[in-house]
């Protein structure tokens, strides 16, 4: 199937998996408890029932459900994401706003699990039962057990408190002058803490997985072939073995993105950086419904749009493996 083609029939079968995602976060986000209003009211500190209801009517809450559904999806239509009645600014606004820290924290902290993880899963299987491979070992499963928020705190207390190497917060430092250059140092030093929490799990994961897949990969028949051909050992990890068991961490990278969203609303919250994550955390304290939606829509487009792109470099790291739309890739 040629690209253009796969492309056209992987986003159609978006749209109905997007639109289902919608209405469902739609009818769940109803379940809870209180609105926008009862929060604007609290921090006012006192508002009669007739004002409230006065505000519920000004922003559309006293409509019947299905009147909210249908206003909500014609909305969607339009590419409308509404109005933050907290922030008092459109919804698409704030995301666009937000969205390049969190692509940034999460490029990062993506980049460095893959790394490292492909690093110390490749020379964790040249020697498999030696120190070096259970030195990883036991820093996975502690990788592994470790939560992130509590990860995020002690690397707070640490690098930030106890030796001030690196700033406790925020992804700026306030008030900097200089030219572009200086202010992007500025901000890789802010993302060093969160995007190695961030990171931690899953490199884990890709360690493990690496390990894994390399020690199979060396086994296999076409590796001795090539050493038997005269190949250096560099040559023949990365120029064969490499690329075939890189495969499992793409595919992997796929499933995980949804997780690493998740995992960037605890690290932007803990480190104050000012990505969607944290945004999605003030607008559940505020119950700014609208722009929850907003978000967790993007969210849900961000990680199809991702598995799209991690289908085409399956392809494109595995000549076996042919682009399908009903499935993604088939070998």
């Amino acid at each position: 199937m040629d690209l253009g083609r796969y492309l056209r029939n992987r986003l159609l079968q978006v749209l109905p998996v997007v639109l289902g995602i919608a209405l469902l976060n739609f009818l769940v986000l109803q379940l809870a408890p209180g609105d926008v209003v009862d929060v604007l009211a609290g921090e006012a500190g006192a508002a009669t029932p007739e004002q409230m209801a006065a505000l519920r009517a000004q922003f559309g809450l006293d409509q019947p459900l299905a009147a909210q559904l249908l206003a909500y999806l014609g909305r969607l239509l339009t590419l409308d994401l509404g109005w933050s009645y907290r922030q008092n600014m459109p919804v698409l606004d704030l995301i666009l706003s937000r969205l390049p820290a969190t692509l940034l924290l999460m490029a990062l902290a993506m980049g460095f699990a893959l790394v490292l993880g492909m690093l110390l899963g490749t020379l964790s299987a040249l020697k498999p039962g030696g120190w070096f491979d259970h030195v990883v070992a036991v820093a996975v499963l502690f990788a592994y057990a470790m939560p992130t928020f509590w990860l995020g705190l002690m690397a707070l207390v640490l690098f930030a408190g106890k030796l001030g190497w690196l700033p406790a917060g925020g992804m700026v430092t306030v008030g900097l002058q200089g030219p572009w250059w200086v202010h992007a140092l500025d901000v890789a030093h802010h993302a060093v803490l969160p995007a190695l929490t961030l990171s931690t799990f899953f490199l884990a994961v890709y360690a493990r997985l690496m390990r894994s897949a390399m020690v199979e990969t060396l086994g296999a028949d076409f590796i001795r072939t090539a050493r038997a051909k005269g190949a250096s050992e560099p040559r023949v990890l990365a120029g064969h073995a490499l690329r075939n068991a890189a495969l499992p961490l793409v595919t992997m990278l796929g499933y995980q993105v949804a997780s690493l969203l998740s995992g960037a609303v605890l690290v932007e919250s803990v480190f104050s950086w000012p990505g969607l994550g944290r945004l999605a955390f003030e607008a559940i304290l505020a119950r700014d419904f609208n722009l929850l939606l907003g978000i967790l829509l993007l969210s849900s487009l961000l990680v199809t749009v991702i598995n799209i792109l991690v289908d085409l470099a399956t392809a494109l790291l595995d000549p076996r493996v042919q682009l399908h739309a009903p499935h993604g890739v088939r070998a």
